[in-house]
């Protein structure tokens, strides 16, 4: 059975019609989660907690699109070779 991950994550944006965050070093990750209905929960629970800054927002990134399973390896996962 394929997982399908998903990380919840978010931060203070520069501006709030755009999506790059004012410090990466702040970013505030939620955690992972096997399915989307658990990462949406964490993401609205997240998002209501600042929901009075305007600034803030928090994204659920599908990590299980980010690798084709049917090909060998990445060009980054050769390197570890």
């Amino acid at each position: 059975m394929t997982q399908r991950l998903h990380l919840v994550f978010g931060g203070e944006l520069i501006d709030p019609s755009k999506n790059a965050f004012k410090d990466i070093d702040a970013i505030d990750i939620v955690g992972m989660f096997p399915d989307y209905a658990s990462a949406y929960n964490a993401w609205k629970s997240a998002a209501q907690r600042t929901v009075d800054n305007a600034h803030m927002r928090y994204f659920i990134a599908h990590i299980h699109r980010l690798r084709d399973e049917e090909k060998e390896a990445s060009p980054t996962e050769e390197l570890d070779n």
